[in-house]
């Protein structure tokens, strides 16, 4: 299993190099190229939903990227500081019981859309969205 971290301050810039540095390791994990731009497209929305919610309430705060590869799985969580009261810390959402108002401008949906499997954690201390794509073994 190997893991990947990138932190990057809350600025719609670094959103592009996250994509990237994702797309890169998806790659090389063996996530197939007809899914390369559903990994891309799902931590750029991932990225620049945390950058939204931290410009809002914790501006110098970074925005943490976790990527890994386990069994058989390119897996990304995208973790903001931002506070959320839509349910207790480290309780998985039901994502089709979100609310309007944290759905409203999130893209939570269109994450949903473009990867295999997705589990949101609100809490009081910020989010975590994990999500994540089949891979082979990588090189």
């Amino acid at each position: 299993m190997a893991t990947v971290e990138l932190t990057f301050s809350a600025l719609p810039a670094h959103v592009r190099t996250a994509r990237l540095v994702a797309t890169a390791i998806a790659r090389r994990t063996g996530v197939e190229e007809s899914l390369l731009d559903e990994v891309r497209l799902a931590v750029g929305e991932a990225c620049s939903r945390a950058v939204e919610v931290h410009r809002a309430h914790c501006p110098g705060e970074p925005i943490r990227i976790e990527l890994r590869d386990d069994s058989g799985r390119f897996e990304v969580t995208v973790s903001d500081h931002a506070p959320s009261d839509e349910t207790k810390p480290e309780q998985p959402l039901d994502l089709g019981m979100l609310s309007d108002s944290f759905m409203s401008g999130f893209g939570i949906a269109v994450i949903e859309g473009l990867a295999d499997d997705v589990e949101v954690f609100p809490g009081p201390k910020g989010t975590n969205i994990r999500m994540s794509w089949p891979a082979g073994n990588g090189a």
